[in-house]
């Protein structure tokens, strides 16, 4: 029995060693095969992500809603225009999100977001309405920048996996839109006396008067071109009109002398478009509103109404415009009173009254 053992394992033993002996000049092509194998497998996923790397932000979206799709049978369907997927121990309430009138843009800062976001946590969804879509990583934060075709205010939903995203436009949600615009800002200063500049009376203004609409239960939807110290250009101030559908712009200035020196000239002007035709809802017609309700709110003198010049551009965009030049910084007592919070507030509140009395009239 031993002897039967041992004649068999010597067998075996034979046939393994000469299967050795002959596989020996095999082992270097069979590692350089299987070497070749890895690196194709290393290029093939590189390529892969390269490839999707290229893709926009919108191309990226669209082919993850075309795998799911396939992967599922049938397209996605969920409560909501885009489906972001949360990552690990993030709750929707975690996300920021921030509106970005002038520049059409609605921003996502998500936590713990990392460099690959957008490739392990497949966004889905409808790129409609949207312009551009773009990725970035900042300091623990993955941000998503959406460039919207025009104005559209995020109305938002998460539940534990999933952040949801649809984009209203104001029509969808007020009875009535208008554009608030100060004047100036940046570097532009405006008009300037005893070291006080224009632009910041101007915002002072408008800051009082976004309280009273913020304040308000009116159905109306107010845009402002600028609420900081900043100074869009007049093509994004009236492109801001445009892109909200508003109804008429009113933008709120100071005035001055011709010759810049301080005088006993005080008083509120209104301007509109010079060569608009005259009727019911013209921008003459706004003026006289805007003219009325301020000086009744303000107690200021009614310097009237005047057609505006070309250079004062916001004036002749698609949609009917008025500058409220509230008061003469070039004289002592007005420039005083300007620069008070209550009389600020006197004058927003004549510019609210005006807007609410045009959109009671129709405009």
């Amino acid at each position: 029995m031993e002897e039967r053992i041992l004649k068999k394992t010597a067998i075996f033993i034979a046939a393994v060693s000469l299967a050795v002996c002959l596989a020996l000049p095999f082992f270097p092509r069979l590692k350089t095969a299987s070497g070749e194998f890895l690196t194709a497998v290393k290029e093939y996923r590189t390529k892969t992500k390269a490839e999707r790397l290229d893709m926009t932000g919108l191309e990226l979206m669209a082919y993850h809603m075309e795998q799911t799709a396939k992967e599922m049978g049938e397209a996605p369907s969920f409560p909501s225009q885009i489906r972001l997927e949360l990552p690990f121990g993030v709750s929707g309430g975690d996300l920021e999100v921030v509106r970005e009138d002038i520049a059409q843009k609605i921003t996502i800062r998500i936590p713990y977001a990392g460099e690959d976001y957008m490739y392990e946590y497949p966004m889905l969804g409808s790129g409609e309405s949207i312009e551009n879509l773009s990725y970035k990583y900042e300091k623990n934060y993955g941000i998503l920048e959406f460039l919207m075709e025009q104005v559209y205010e995020p109305d938002v939903g998460y539940d534990e996996d999933y952040f949801y995203l649809d984009f209203l436009s104001p029509q969808e949600l007020y009875n009535n839109v208008v554009v608030i615009d100060a004047g100036h800002g940046g570097s532009e200063t405006g008009t300037v006396k005893q070291g006080i500049c224009e632009k910041d009376i101007n915002l002072d203004i408008v800051i009082r008067l976004k309280e009273m609409f913020d304040a308000s239960k009116e159905p109306v939807g107010v845009y402002y071109t600028r609420t900081t110290d900043e100074n869009p250009n007049s093509e994004q101030r009236m492109r801001l009109a445009e892109k909200t559908g508003a109804d008429f712009v009113i933008s709120v200035h100071n005035n001055a002398t011709e010759s810049g020196r301080m005088s006993s000239i005080q008083g509120t002007l209104a301007i509109y478009a010079e060569d608009e035709k005259e009727g019911e809802f013209s921008s003459g017609h706004l003026a006289q509103i805007c003219l009325e309700e301020v000086t009744a709110a303000a107690g200021s003198s009614n310097k009237g109404i005047r057609p505006g010049k070309k250079e004062e551009k916001i004036l002749y965009g698609t949609i009917p415009a008025v500058i409220i030049e509230a008061g003469f910084m070039t004289n002592e007592t007005e420039l005083g009173n300007l620069c008070t919070r209550e009389y600020q507030g006197k004058i927003a509140k004549g510019i609210y009254n005006a807007v609410m009395r045009a959109f009671e009239e129709g405009y």
